[in-house]
C-alpha cells in the first residue's frame, strides 16, 4: 500500500516558477481559508464516544470532542486566521440525527448551522431520508407537514441561509434537482480571486434512502459529473475549484487525523478518474478523518483530499494561496482540528479535557439556541425504555460491516413484533445500526429511549413478505457483490449463514440454516425487514420483490422498545449466527 503524505505546511506548486519575472505586487497571492465539516448528523450535543488521538509519545489519549456550540467556537477560531473564508459541509448534515434534533425534524441543526455561518452543503444520502418535499422545506423554510412529525413546534422555521448543492442529482427531465455549482469571489481589483464549488452525492444514494421519496430522481456518476463541470467553472472565472463530495475512504496505521496512510475506499476509484482541474476535495460518508496529498498516488492530480470524521468532533482547516494573475492555486495546506470540549460522559465513562489539544468554549448564542430544543426533548430522551442484562454493540471501523450483538438484538425484536404476520426470519442491515454502536445499560440494567433512538433513528416500518430459499440466498449474495460496500445482514435467532469471500461473487453464501435445518431453495419463507430494505435499500434489490407483503403496525424502534420490556432483562444474543471466511476485518467463528 502507498502511504500518502499529509499536508500540514504550505505546498508550493512548482509549475508557477515562470511567474517569477512578474513584479511582486502583481503576484502577491490572496489567502482564502476553507473550514470544512461532514457527516454532522444533527449532533447538537457531544457524541457519546471520545476521539482516540496520538499523545506524542507513541501512545494515545482519549479527547472529549464535539457539540455544536463548541463546533461554532472552533469554526470562529479558524475563520479568524484568514482575510477571506468559506465554510462548507460535505453532506449528511441532517438525517440519522440525535433525538433532540430529529424530534424537531432537524430544524435546530439548520438553525445552528445558520448561526455558525455555513455557506454551502453538498447533499448526502441522509438529506433525502424524509423525501424531497421535506428537503425542500428544510432549504426554504415554512411549516408544511410532509412527515408524521409536526414541524415548527418551537418556532416558525425560516429555512437554511446557506446553499445546498447537488450536481449529480438528476430529475426525469434531465435537469438537476438542486443547483450543482457556485462561485464566490473575494477581494477587488487586481487582487480579486474567485472560488468555484461543485457539490455531489454518492451515485448509490438511491440505494441508501427511500426511493419513493425521490420522485424519480437518479444519481449520475460522480467523476463524470465533476469532469464536465470543473472546466465550466474555470471558464466562468474560477481561480480555484473545490469539490464537496459525499463519498469517502479509509486510512489505517496512524491515529493522527491529519495523516493519510494506506488510503482505500470508494473515493479512490472516483478520484483516479477525475480531472486535475480540482484543487481540493472535501469528502465524507465513511465517517473517517484524514488529510491527503493525492499526488502521492497520482502526480498529475496534486489536489488535497480531506475528511473531518463525524458528528462535528473535528473541523478541517484548509488554506489556499491563490495567484490572481496566474488564476490558480500556488500553495495549499490542511489539517483537522479536534473540537475539544469541556469534558463529557461517554458510554465508557467520564473523559476530561487534555492539555495536548486546544480547548474550545461553547459559543453562547448557539448554546442558548440549541438549549431550548434540548430542554424540550429532555423528557423523551431520558424516558426509561427497557432493560438488557449486558452491553450489546456493533463493531466500529471497517468491521462495522457486521451488525454485532446489537444488530442481532434488533433482528430478534423485529421477528417477535411480526410473528403474527407469519415471520420466520428477520434481517437487519448493519449500516442501519447507528452511533454510538452500542446499548450500555445502567446499574439497574435500564436503557433510555434516547439510547434506543441513537441506534434506530429512522422510524422505519416493518415489512413481512415471502421469498423462496433460492431468493433468500440471492439476498445475502447481494451484500457481497460489486454494487456496494460489503455488508452482513444480521439474522434473528434460529437462522445462521456462512459467507466465504474467497469464492467468486454470486457464490459466496455456502450455508444457510433455520432451526438447524438447511434452507430449501424451493420452499417459501416469511421474512421481515425494515421498510428501507423492503424497498431495495443498500442494494438488496431482491427484497423489493417479496410477495404477499404485510406492513406491521410497530415501527423498528417501537419493536425494539417492546422487546426490551421483558423481565428478567434480555440477555445479549449469542454472536454465532454469522460465519465469515476470508474477511480480514471479521474474526470468524
Amino acid at each position: 500500500m502507498i502511504a500518502l503524505r499529509p499536508l500540514l505546511g504550505f505546498a508550493l506548486v512548482p509549475a508557477l516558477a515562470a511567474c517569477a519575472t512578474v513584479p511582486r505586487e502583481a503576484v502577491e497571492p490572496v489567502e482564502v481559508g476553507i473550514i470544512a465539516i461532514n457527516d454532522f448528523h444533527g449532533s447538537l450535543e457531544p457524541p457519546r464516544s471520545a476521539q482516540r488521538q496520538p499523545d506524542g509519545n507513541g501512545g494515545e489519549v482519549l479527547v472529549p470532542a464535539g457539540g455544536v456550540a463548541y463546533l461554532a467556537s472552533a469554526v470562529d477560531s479558524i475563520r479568524a486566521k484568514y482575510p477571506h473564508t468559506l465554510t462548507v459541509s460535505a453532506g449528511d448534515m441532517i438525517g440519522g440525527s440525535q433525538l433532540a434534533s430529529a424530534l424537531f425534524l432537524d430544524e435546530p441543526t439548520i438553525g445552528a448551522m445558520n448561526r455558525i455561518g455555513v455557506d454551502f452543503n453538498a447533499v448526502g444520502n441522509h438529506e433525502f431520508d424524509r423525501g424531497r418535499d421535506e428537503l425542500e422545506r428544510i432549504r426554504k423554510g415554512g411549516c408544511e407537514q410532509h412527515t408524521t412529525r409536526e414541524p415548527c413546534k418551537l418556532e416558525r422555521f425560516a429555512g437554511a441561509r446557506f446553499q445546498f448543492l447537488a450536481a449529480n442529482t438528476i430529475e426525469p427531465d434531465g435537469s438537476t434537482m438542486l443547483p450543482g455549482t457556485a462561485l464566490r469571489s473575494f477581494g477587488s481589483g487586481r487582487r480579486k480571486v474567485t472560488v468555484g464549488l461543485i457539490g455531489v452525492t454518492l451515485k448509490e444514494t438511491a440505494d441508501l434512502t427511500s426511493r419513493e421519496g425521490l420522485g424519480g430522481a437518479t444519481f449520475a456518476d460522480e467523476a463524470e459529473t465533476v469532469n464536465r463541470l470543473a472546466p465550466q467553472l474555470r471558464a466562468q472565472g474560477a481561480d480555484a475549484v473545490i469539490l464537496l463530495i459525499h463519498q469517502g475512504g479509509y486510512t489505517s496505521g496512524n491515529l493522527d487525523p491529519s495523516s493519510c496512510s494506506n488510503l482505500t475506499g470508494e473515493i479512490r476509484g472516483i478520484l483516479d478518474r477525475m480531472t486535475s482541474e480540482v484543487d481540493v476535495v472535501v469528502s465524507g460518508h465513511t465517517h473517517w478523518s484524514y488529510v491527503c496529498d493525492y499526488a502521492g498516488l497520482d502526480p498529475a492530480k496534486p489536489f488535497l483530499l480531506t475528511s473531518a470524521g463525524v458528528y462535528g468532533a473535528m473541523a478541517t482547516d484548509i488554506a489556499l494561496r491563490i495567484d490572481p494573475v496566474a488564476n490558480r492555486v500556488v500553495a495549499k495546506r490542511a489539517r483537522n482540528i479536534i473540537v475539544q470540549n469541556d469534558g463529557m460522559t461517554t458510554t465508557r465513562g467520564r473523559v476530561e479535557p487534555t492539555e495536548l489539544f486546544p480547548r474550545f468554549a461553547p459559543r453562547a448564542d448557539v448554546a442558548e439556541y440549541v438549549g431550548r430544543y434540548l430542554e424540550a426533548a429532555k423528557s423523551e430522551i431520558e424516558r426509561p425504555a427497557g432493560r438488557i442484562a449486558e452491553r450489546v454493540f456493533r463493531p466500529g471501523g471497517e468491521a462495522g460491516r457486521i451488525g454485532g450483538t446489537l444488530g442481532l438484538l434488533v433482528a430478534d425484536a423485529q421477528l417477535a413484533a411480526t410473528k403474527s404476520a407469519g415471520a420466520q426470519i428477520a434481517l437487519m442491515n448493519a449500516f442501519g445500526v447507528r452511533s454510538p454502536f452500542n446499548l450500555t445499560p445502567d446499574a439497574q440494567g435500564r436503557v433510555s429511549y434516547g439510547q434506543l433512538y441513537s441506534v434506530q433513528p429512522f422510524t422505519n416500518q416493518l415489512v413481512t413478505g415471502t421469498l423462496t430459499g433460492a431468493e433468500l440466498k440471492a439476498v445475502f449474495e447481494e451484500g457481497f457483490d460489486a454494487n456496494q460496500p460489503l455488508q452482513y445482514l444480521s439474522p434473528s435467532a434460529g437462522f445462521a449463514y456462512t459467507i466465504d469471500l474467497t469464492r467468486p461473487i454470486g457464490q459466496r453464501v455456502t450455508a444457510m440454516t433455520l432451526d438447524g435445518a438447511p434452507i430449501d431453495p424451493a420452499a417459501d419463507y416469511r421474512i421481515t425487514v425494515n421498510s428501507f430494505l423492503a424497498g431495495g435499500g443498500d442494494s438488496f434489490a431482491t427484497l423489493a420483490r417479496m410477495r404477499d407483503t404485510v406492513v406491521a403496525r410497530p415501527t423498528d424502534i417501537e419493536a425494539l422498545e417492546a422487546w426490551l420490556q421483558a423481565d428478567p432483562p434480555r440477555a445479549a444474543p449469542r454472536d454465532d449466527r454469522v460465519t465469515a471466511i476470508g474477511d480480514p476485518t471479521i474474526v470468524s467463528r
